[in-house]
């Protein structure tokens, strides 16, 4: 046996020596593991913009979804798939009474029956949901709301398709970051994405959805929040180029300057845009505080105001809908000044009717339809007693549509970069940001009301009790980490490392 009992303490004394060999080999494999699972493991800014590309695929496809309803609803109605303002115009007069008023009607009865689809429910919308909420939005009340506006929009109701689209994009960001189980912060965030991606999807700007968000709603153009913003708007805007034949908004022909001179009436244009803008917002309160002392039942005011716009449309059909066939025809000077003067009249209360009665939609077209009307008009003032002061009054048209968006939204920046992206016309830039900042400064120091400043005081209104936080600090420090037993996996060990 002597020889056995060698060759066993040989093995034991060869395998005491490799222990350290092997342990040193398990240690470096370990730390490589750990190194490349922290290089590999996504960060949670990364993160956030995967989130946020996901949102703006998936508002695109809302966005789509509510274009293919308005223009399936509209062919039910008018028997047509032209323009809203072509298909009216070829209608008869009745027709052009009755339509806007049923779709009113319906509109309505959407709306009330709705109620009891989603009772219960709170009827937060986007900005709530960004600024005071917790980034989660109710989607039985989104879609009811949705369809109403489809029916409003379609029927030729003076009132944008902005705001639905805005809102469902929204809607379906908040469905998403719930099933991701994302925090409230990241909630709120991704909400705000979805609100970028739909202003994006309605007017294939990318850049002017981003700022839109980020300038009217968060009140911030940080990096942390404009990144996911701007990543949400591109994919939204890949999106609708890739499943549709989504191109500029306004082709429109190049606008320069011709002399230096033209600058004094462009600063002229930014200040009567900046008083213009308050007198329009305040028309419109005036107006939906009217239909709401009548105490009519929703459905029945929802049809007078689509019955006002019906009666304005027998003799100016160029009244229906968001008026983006007539910026087109304004901007390429192919509407005289006469007609231009009734149709801006007409539009005007067309929009105080449709607003004021309650018709879901958004009231952002309009005011480019009323920017552009207004700077075609003192373009064309100007050019008949100075010609070298407004040499092409289409430049003023243009540039009027982001002067006046500027001073109701009170956004600036958003609103060049809008103009600039739904237009590419590169020259038109610097009269462009003049007007738009003398707007906003002229409007904000005769009101400090904006498009959107009215609703967000009424949600904060409504918002629930401020929550009482605990009244130690100790309450508020986190929790310990959770311990590392000797008998844990070093899987669990690295993760809890990396946590």
């Amino acid at each position: 046996n002597k020889p056995c009992q060698t060759r066993a303490a040989w093995q034991v004394d060869d395998m005491k020596e490799m222990v350290p060999q092997i342990y040193e080999r398990l240690l470096r494999l370990l730390r490589w593991r750990l190194w490349i699972i922290e290089k590999l493991r996504p960060s949670p800014w990364q993160e956030t913009l995967f989130w946020a590309a996901g949102a703006g695929v998936l508002g695109a496809l809302a966005s789509l979804a509510f274009r293919g309803g308005i223009d399936l609803i509209h062919y039910f109605l008018t028997g047509t798939a032209e323009g809203m303002v072509d298909s009216f115009r070829d209608l008869e007069w009745w027709q052009r009474l009755a339509i806007p008023a049923t779709g009113g009607l319906m509109a309505g009865l959407v709306l009330l029956f709705g109620k009891r689809l989603h009772q219960g429910q709170s009827s937060t919308d986007y900005m709530e949901a960004i600024l005071i909420g917790s980034g989660k939005l109710p989607f039985r009340a989104t879609v009811v709301k949705s369809t109403a506006a489809m029916f409003s929009i379609a029927s030729g109701g003076s009132i944008g398709r902005e705001g639905p689209m805005v809102q469902l994009s929204s809607v379906v960001a908040s469905w998403l970051g719930r099933r991701g189980r994302l925090s409230a912060p990241q909630l709120r965030l991704l909400v705000a994405c979805g609100a970028a991606a739909g202003i994006a999807s309605a007017y294939n700007a990318p850049i002017a959805g981003s700022f839109f968000v980020a300038e009217i709603i968060l009140g911030t153009i940080a990096m942390e929040s404009l990144g996911p913003l701007a990543v949400a708007a591109v994919a939204a805007t890949l999106t609708i180029r890739t499943l549709s034949d989504a191109h500029t908004l306004y082709a429109v022909p190049s606008f320069t300057m011709h002399s230096l001179w033209e600058i004094g009436p462009f600063i002229m244009l930014g200040l009567i845009a900046g008083t213009v803008a308050p007198i329009f917002l305040r028309s419109l309160r005036t107006v939906e505080g009217w239909f709401a002392r009548t105490q009519l039942p929703l459905p029945v005011r929802l049809m007078l105001g689509g019955l006002i716009v019906g009666a304005l449309a027998v003799w100016v059909p160029e009244v229906c809908g968001n008026g983006y066939s007539v910026v087109v025809t304004i901007l390429n000077g192919q509407l005289i000044w006469t007609t231009l003067v009734l149709v801006l009249v007409c539009k005007w209360i067309a929009t105080a009717a449709s607003f004021g009665s309650g018709a879901p939609g958004g009231v952002f077209t309009p005011t480019l339809f009323m920017g552009a009307s207004l700077g075609y008009l003192f373009g064309f003032s100007v050019n008949m007693v100075w010609p070298a002061g407004a040499s092409d009054p289409r430049a003023f048209a243009l540039v009027g549509m982001g002067a006046l968006l500027a001073a109701a939204s009170h956004a600036p920046v958003m609103a060049i970069i809008m103009l600039f992206e739904m237009t590419l016309s590169y020259d038109i830039i610097m009269p462009l940001m003049l007007c738009s900042v003398i707007a906003y400064y002229t409007a904000r120091g005769i009101e400090n009301q904006s498009l959107y400043s009215e609703a967000l005081k009424k949600k904060a209104a409504e918002a629930p009790e401020v929550v009482q936080l605990p009244g130690i600090v100790a309450d508020l420090v986190k929790s310990q980490a959770a311990p590392v037993l000797l008998t844990t996996r070093f899987e669990e060990i690295a993760r809890l490392f990396l946590h």
